[in-house]
């Protein structure tokens, strides 16, 4: 396998992610209040479990967090899971139960419903642009079209299912657009072609003007056939094809196989579920697909309960 970028996982960056916007989630609820209906009709002290079920086929993601959510909820439940991150599940399955002060889980319940159908929605998508892929050699990514303040939530949920992660943020990686080539010609009047910008990125990370923990990645975009040697000569890791049709992706890879094989091809733009097929079959190796994030739909989860008196 290449050099990549980093998945995903649940670690203390996504969890400190997770807590700030479950107390914005507590704001939009209660401000600095409470829950009016649930005080007046639901008596203190009172005990109940609920299943969190899904209307629907989907993929799990975000059930792993569930108790820091919990935590930062401040909330007297206890939960059991069913389903790990990143397994299938099928409609009316359960897929975790909440067991506590019945109050604590009516104020808690459209909260950690929203998060999860957020997640889910994705992982499940992600898995549906997978399975397009069987036969081929490429793998789908994801980009920085993401919900503010959500990105390494979404991003998770895109490994959960089985998609991969491209550069987390801006300081994650190296990818040269032709806007910043623009700037460049805009700043000083030279006009770096895809090759000459590789190489000056090289040349930056070797400079040593920035201390880099991790093994810095360097993309280039292109978007003619035209441009794809003089990358190719400079040896990125990876070279965008942007908005290129299958002929031209085509094209591309002869190409890239007879100069440079190492380097990775990814194909970017115009991707859906009704195209990525096609795409992949051209022999490029990544395909990444904005949609995962930024078009996923909620996953229909609900409550069922089983109330206990006493």
């Amino acid at each position: 396998m290449p050099a990549d970028y980093r998945s995903q996982t649940i670690d203390a960056a996504l969890r400190d992610d997770l807590c700030q916007l479950v107390r914005l989630a507590i704001r939009e609820d209660l401000d600095r209040t409470a829950d009016l209906t649930t005080m007046a009709l639901v008596p203190q002290g009172g005990q109940g479990s609920a299943y969190i079920l899904p209307r629907v086929h989907g993929i799990a993601a975000g059930f792993d967090l569930i108790e820091t959510m919990l935590e930062e909820l401040d909330a007297r439940i206890s939960v059991t899971l069913h389903v790990a991150d990143g397994d299938e599940f099928q409609p009316k399955q359960p897929l975790a139960t909440l067991s506590g002060e019945t109050r604590d889980l009516l104020t808690c319940e459209r909260t950690i419903l929203n998060f999860l159908g957020r997640l889910c929605g994705i992982a499940t998508l992600t898995s549906r642009y997978v399975s397009k892929l069987q036969g081929t050699q490429a793998r789908v990514y994801d980009t920085r079209k993401t919900t503010p303040g959500w990105r390494r939530l979404e991003k998770y949920a895109v490994h959960c299912g089985g998609g991969h992660n491209h550069r987390l943020g801006l300081y994650d990686g190296i990818l040269i657009k032709d806007n910043h080539l623009a700037c460049r010609a805009a700043a000083d009047g030279q006009l770096l072609d895809a090759g000459a910008a590789v190489e000056t990125a090289k040349a930056f990370v070797k400079s040593g003007a920035f201390r880099f923990d991790n093994p810095i990645m360097i993309e280039v975009e292109i978007d003619r056939v035209s441009q794809l040697e003089s990358a190719l000569l400079a040896g990125p890791d990876i070279v965008l094809l942007d908005n290129m049709n299958c002929e031209l992706l085509r094209e591309c890879v002869a190409m890239r196989n007879r100069i440079a094989a190492k380097v990775e091809l990814e194909a970017s733009g115009g991707v859906n579920l009704e195209t990525i097929a096609s795409i992949a079959q051209t022999g490029v190796d990544r395909i990444s697909v904005g949609a995962l994030t930024h078009s996923a739909i909620n996953l229909d989860l609900g409550l069922d309960w089983v109330l206990h008196h006493g």
